[in-house]
């Protein structure tokens, strides 16, 4: 590769980069207040300091409630209710913020999905564009042999994306299925 076209290579890596960049800041500029704060204790609580700081959090509990630090009164004597509702109201409110986090998450993942559909999509008519340019050019030149092979016919047509997403249903096994058409076929 030339100086130059490495620079081209680079110059265009460098905008695509970029573009990605300014996608997910618009993603996370779109976020509100209680999704910001979701995501800041879901990412806390991700932490190995968060563990850390449990460990040693239950540990002084009880610690003190065992009567095994003789300074402190026990308040939360065995079965230890009150630490049995903190830690329960602990994991129900950790495991609905990280949902919504995961929920937004997978929202825009599936943003993204759709992006790349939607140029691999494009990229595809493109190129069925180009083999069909390339062809007009191979008949201008009297070159027939690739034009006249059936590898050349087929990708020169149109993909019918229908086509091809029934196509990959009926090759998945049962189980990588959606879940919907697992549950049309139980039903039969």
């Amino acid at each position: 590769m030339t100086r130059r076209s490495s620079s081209q290579v680079h110059r265009v890596a460098d905008e695509n980069i970029r573009a990605v960049a300014q996608l997910q800041e618009q993603a996370s500029r779109k976020r509100s207040p209680v999704e910001r704060f979701s995501d800041a204790v879901a990412a806390g609580a991700a932490r190995e300091a968060a563990v850390a700081a449990h460990v040693v959090w239950f540990a002084v509990w009880l610690l003190v409630n065992t009567g095994h630090l003789p300074a402190i009164h026990p308040f939360d004597p065995f079965p230890f209710p009150i630490l049995t509702i903190t830690v329960s109201l602990e994991a129900i409110f950790l495991t609905l913020f990280v949902l919504a986090s995961q929920n937004r998450l997978t929202q825009e993942a599936d943003r993204r999905a759709h992006l790349d559909l939607q140029v691999n999509l494009l990229s595809e008519q493109e190129m069925t564009m180009v083999l069909r340019m390339l062809g007009e050019v191979c008949e201008h030149f009297d070159l027939r042999a690739t034009i006249a092979s059936p590898k050349y016919q087929e990708l020169a047509r149109r993909t019918d994306v229908s086509q091809l997403a029934e196509q990959l249903d009926s090759s998945l096994p049962a189980r990588a299925r959606p879940v919907a058409e697992n549950d049309e076929r139980t039903n039969e």
